[in-house]
């Protein structure tokens, strides 16, 4: 045989030479649960080892985390039920939660790239991503404010602002408004394919953000739909989003390599609280090894096309990188 493939498998030098798809800390956005009070750092139930912070112990993980390598986070608040209404009113503050916990993560460390989640279903009685008329969630006035929304998002130091709600138009309209108010340099991750999953039920827990009727099928994507995410990206990247994201992971690793074959932008996926709780219960079984699965996963999103991984499993694998 003149051509022996296991040449370049010998030892681990030579695999480490040869390798197509390395994870770095410059891979990672770390989602950030928020809540209000004082030295609060609670374990999600159904997230094992992940947490919801008050700000002062926000402070300390966000010095942690970059202390670490980590240098993008992406900040989700658990609103308390009577701030909560129809139109997201909370949402609008410039004393809310999300808009001191950007503050307190930029005084904390000034250099910490911080995205926001941009969608109504924290700030919502309802638990949807819009405003609800007769059973309905309702796109334009919706959209408008979300174009609010992230102005305050961005008015208080945010660098990024990361829609995750699928309503039709709202890039279009956040654009416009950060470019009048003369935002130029406030970037937008579009949630550009974010299907209506099965997969998100534990992040639902962290913020207690489950729709109080119906689901989300309206709005998020068909998980049977390829070229659908194809038109859903283009016409985010038209109406004037930096990046896109796909969301859940490894799930949907196809369309992360369509939509990477297809756009001139960086590509992001979401690895969702689903993929991380299976892991960590099947873990915690015996019945997979922790750490090696994880990599490999983080890997095959990465092999996949995506440019940058917003995961909770950040912190465990940047140390072992």
């Amino acid at each position: 045989m003149l051509i022996r493939n296991r040449r370049l498998r010998t030892n681990e030098v030579i695999r480490g030479l040869v390798r197509e798809t390395s994870l770095t800390p410059n891979d990672f956005i770390v989602p950030l649960f928020v809540v209000e009070g004082k030295n609060i750092k609670e374990e999600i139930a159904s997230m094992p080892n992940y947490f919801r912070y008050s700000l002062d112990l926000l402070e300390k993980e966000v010095k942690e985390l970059w202390d670490l390598g980590l240098k993008s986070v992406l900040i989700f608040v658990k609103v308390p039920d009577n701030l909560k209404d129809n139109k997201g009113t909370e949402a609008l503050n410039k004393d809310g939660l999300m808009q001191r916990a950007v503050k307190t993560i930029k005084d904390a460390v000034p250099e910490m790239l911080v995205m926001t989640d941009v969608a109504l279903d924290p700030y919502s009685s309802y638990g949807h991503d819009g405003i609800v008329e007769n059973g309905y969630i309702l796109n334009d006035p919706t959209k408008e404010v979300l174009a609010k929304m992230s102005l305050s998002h961005v008015q208080a130091g945010a660098d990024f602002v990361a829609p995750s709600d699928m309503m039709d138009g709202r890039i279009k309209a956040i654009r416009e408004l950060l470019e009048q108010e003369k935002h130029f340099n406030a970037g937008i991750l579009s949630y550009s394919a974010k299907y209506a999953s099965a997969f998100y039920g534990p992040f639902r827990d962290a913020l207690d953000s489950a729709p109080g009727f119906g689901d989300k099928k309206t709005y998020q994507m068909d998980p049977a739909n390829r070229e659908e995410a194809i038109k859903e990206t283009l016409q985010d990247i038209e109406e004037g989003a930096d990046m896109v994201m796909v969301k859940p992971g490894l799930c949907y690793l196809d369309i992360v390599r369509e939509i990477k074959n297809t756009v001139n932008v960086p590509v992001a996926v979401y690895q969702v609280s689903g993929e991380y709780s299976m892991l960590k219960a099947a873990a915690e079984k015996g019945w997979l090894d922790h750490d090696a699965v994880m990599l490999e996963q983080l890997t095959a999103i990465k092999r996949a096309g995506a440019q940058m991984i917003a995961s909770y499993f950040a912190k465990d694998a940047v140390k072992l990188l």
